[in-house]
């Protein structure tokens, strides 16, 4: 039995269905706090726990009779600090993995850990330190060792398809990595289905290739056809962005240190080896995923 948290997020909801489409696969258990956001054709196959995957007591339920577990913390904007939202989160799972005897657990975490910025990355750094967590349980742990989704400009549609630009933190000629959530789900999907690894160790998800803010621009206005133009914001406009939206001075914080790491290079200290590379371009996510949700 596989047990899957946040079955109805974007990694989570791509994950369970890779799982759904093996014919021969393993039982699965889904933690989910409304069942009916899953798709009727789903309640129907999986076996579900409602709640929060941070309530001891669901966990409990959860992990009991499990083989695995994919793992994601989800953001918590108003928790009063990066440690509540990451492993203080992750403690009652941590407990019940023991108590249980989940021998696996495949978590989606952030790139850095090798670089001199993974103790000031805000959210990267908090999420580092959940990983520990996890893999002090003893368990068999694969941290998915993620850049930048690609995804994230899908928060951005309106103002692409409206002003023709977007918005981001970094130097608009850096080259990093981004990733496609899919890949994501799809490096998850893997690791759970094939469980021979043992230890504890990172499994980089770096994306084709490393683009800049002015690359994705150009990428973007081949793709949908018109001009489309990169607008750097700076590390205090972030913050006074996110303390109008009313979110928390933890994650407010976190976040902006968090971007000023990645604008010093915190996503750059691993190759790309076979190994790391996944296959979504960046122009075919563009082609696949951003241009309709635009034309929507």
């Amino acid at each position: 039995m596989i047990v899957i948290t946040t079955p109805t997020g974007d990694i989570g909801s791509q994950l369970l269905n890779l799982l759904l489409q093996d014919p021969d696969g393993e039982q699965l258990r889904v933690i989910v706090r409304d069942p009916g956001k899953l798709p009727a054709a789903v309640r129907d196959r999986v076996d579900i726990v409602t709640g929060s995957h941070g309530d001891p007591e669901v966990v409990g339920k959860a992990f009991a009779g499990a083989d695995a577990a994919f793992w994601l913390a989800p953001p918590n904007q108003h928790a009063p600090s990066l440690e509540a939202a990451y492993a203080g989160f992750t403690r009652p799972a941590a407990e019940a993995l023991t108590t249980y005897g989940v021998s696996h657990v495949v978590g989606v975490s952030a790139l850095g850990r090798s670089t001199p910025y993974a103790g000031r990355a805000g959210l990267v750094t908090a999420t580092l330190a959940m990983d520990d967590l996890i893999a002090n349980t003893g368990v068999a742990y694969r941290a998915l060792a993620n850049p930048s989704f690609m995804d994230n400009l899908l928060r951005q549609v309106v103002s692409i398809r409206d002003h023709g630009v977007f918005t981001y933190n970094g130097d608009p000629d850096r080259r990093t990595p981004f990733a496609a959530t899919r890949d994501i789900a799809g490096v998850a999907a893997r690791l759970l289905r094939d469980r021979s690894w043992t230890g504890t160790d990172e499994v980089p998800v770096l994306g084709p290739e490393d683009l800049s803010a002015n690359d994705l621009a150009r990428i973007m206005s081949d793709v949908l056809g018109r001009p489309i133009r990169y607008e750097r914001e700076s590390l205090d406009a972030l913050a006074a962005r996110l303390k109008g939206y009313g979110l928390g001075d933890a994650f407010v914080g976190g976040m902006v240190d968090m971007m000023r790491a990645k604008d010093d290079g915190l996503d750059a200290g691993i190759r790309r080896t076979d190994e790391t590379a996944t296959p979504t371009t960046f122009r075919q996510w563009c082609e696949q995923v951003l241009k309709p949700a635009v034309l929507a």
